[in-house]
């Protein structure tokens, strides 16, 4: 037998293995989620995706209802709102600009936001030429939020409001003060977000959604099941959105004007697959190229009392089953994770807010199986 031959027909026997290995993972899995949805129906819906081309996986799994009342089928891959995972699309986007030389992370925020914006801020006290990029990024800017009980309680009484930036910028004067010079308290805000699309915006002279489909070229990824509801179309051959809900509140996502959480802060639409595959070829250097630009995603500004998780720039740091994973949570039920030292990234929607706490259960029995 020639070596050549040998070389050949080890690396079928392997690829064989691989695959008999992949298709026994993927179905201990999809087992065990099935069998805790039945013990957890009232999350109404659960839907995944595993991307881990090394261990020859790309899975998806989803079982429940898209929607409590008509109870239709939640079909594989089926879109959602992401709310807050979008910041980690902007982080890439404020990334990839610094890459090709269009800003600096250190970069004083008052010499790129609107005239309109900076002296609405000012006039509440705001030095915005001692908030850097980064301090948007990791929300260390001392800026507060306009997401409160009452922004929660208007939005429940009126759910049809159409919310524009400007008074989402508005309101954050109006129900807070300055909490502290930059960089010194941490305030998880989604105000920082808003400011940092509109970075986006005028640095490019686009609308920010076109601006970041351009920038982070979501087709190269093939990432096409992606959209801004309300601000964009939804591709041709997408299936219709789920429905997510926060039972505290009885608050249905198709009920409520997307606006309220659209700007930057949140709005993005996808399906768990593109979560997943997103945030798998970010950390693998397919987005921004430049090992070092990248790394600076991992920069952790140290305040005073700083948040629950570790959070860098646009992703926080979690632990599962003593493995180090890095990224980003949603307001709906919405996560993904991704493991460097198993090079794995896993998205999970869970469609009721209240039973987002299946989203550890589920990610600890993955990472157990895989690594």
């Amino acid at each position: 037998m020639s070596k050549i031959f040998l070389g050949f027909a080890i690396s079928v026997c392997i690829c064989v293995y691989q695959k008999s290995e992949a298709q026994n993972f993927e179905k201990e899995i999809d087992f065990f989620i099935d069998s805790l949805y039945i013990k957890n129906q009232k999350s109404i819906g659960i839907s995944i995706h595993i991307e881990s081309p090394k261990k020859g996986i790309s899975h998806n799994h989803s079982i429940g209802y898209s929607d409590k009342t008509q109870k239709h089928k939640l079909e594989t891959n089926q879109p959602g709102l992401i709310a807050s995972n979008i910041k980690t699309f902007v982080s890439a986007t404020i990334l990839e600009l610094i890459e090709n030389g269009k800003l600096k992370i250190d970069q004083p925020i008052d010499q790129l936001l609107s005239k309109k914006t900076i002296e609405l801020f000012k006039s509440d006290g705001y030095k915005f030429q001692n908030i850097r990029v980064f301090h948007l990024l990791s929300h260390t800017s001392g800026i507060g939020s306009y997401v409160d009980d009452g922004y929660i309680d208007f939005v429940n009484k009126n759910p049809t409001h159409r919310w524009t930036r400007q008074e989402q910028l508005l309101r954050t004067i109006e129900v807070s003060d300055p909490l502290g010079d930059a960089g010194i308290v941490f305030k998880y805000a989604d105000v920082n977000y808003l400011l940092l699309t509109e970075i986006i915006q005028e640095i490019t002279g686009e609308p920010f959604y076109k601006a970041m489909r351009d920038i982070l070229n979501y087709s190269k990824l093939d990432i096409n099941d992606l959209w801004m509801p309300t601000l964009e179309k939804k591709p041709v051959k997408t299936p219709k959105l789920i429905n997510q809900y926060w039972n505290t509140y009885q608050w249905d996502s198709s009920k409520i004007d997307i606006s309220w959480d659209l700007y930057g802060g949140g709005g993005i639409a996808c399906t768990p697959e593109n979560l997943s595959k997103f945030i798998y070829q970010l950390f693998n250097y397919k987005i921004i190229q430049d090992k070092k630009i990248l790394d600076l995603i991992y920069t952790k500004v140290e305040v005073e009392k700083p948040w629950t998780h570790p959070y860098y720039m646009g992703i926080y740091e979690e632990n599962y089953k003593e493995l180090k994973g890095f990224g980003h949570g949603g307001f709906w039920g919405t996560k993904v994770i991704y493991f460097p030292k198993i090079d794995t990234s896993i998205s999970i929607f869970v469609l009721e807010r209240d039973k987002k706490d299946l989203q550890k259960i589920i990610i600890d029995k993955i990472v157990d199986i895989i690594k």
